[in-house]
């Protein structure tokens, strides 16, 4: 069982709140395994490089992270008065997200179950 009062216990946990500037995009139509992909290319990367590689990425989860990535600067120079040359890509994931699951018919009555997998992406955005 949890100590002090319920208040208290919610403002420790404010505390340790994360004040870097950071995008989330949750429900993407893209697996995890295919979003990783780009993900780990831009990881660590300063933000114009960043976004140089993801415009130029044939992938279509490049699509989504470009217009992250961009939000993500967005939330820095306006929320946090952050300049974008000084800004880097500090921690970059894609998580499980649900799973839509679709019958296709197959031969002699049989069906085949198809999984369209879902997850939610995000980037944080930190100073060099």
């Amino acid at each position: 069982m949890a100590k002090g009062h319920r208040s208290q216990i919610k403002r420790e946990r404010n505390e340790i709140k994360d004040t870097r500037p950071s995008a989330k995009l949750s429900f993407a139509r893209v697996s995890v395994q295919k979003a990783c992909f780009v993900l780990d290319a831009i990881r660590g990367k300063d933000v114009q490089t960043a976004l140089a590689i993801v415009t130029y990425n044939p992938r279509y989860a490049s699509t989504l992270i470009k217009k992250l990535l961009e939000s993500a600067i967005a939330n820095a120079e306006n929320n946090n008065g952050l300049r974008a040359e000084n800004l880097y890509v500090a921690e970059c994931f894609a998580n499980k997200g649900p799973t839509m699951k679709r019958i296709r018919p197959r031969a002699q009555g049989r069906a085949y179950r198809i999984e369209k997998r879902m997850s939610h992406i995000t980037i944080v955005l930190d100073e060099k």
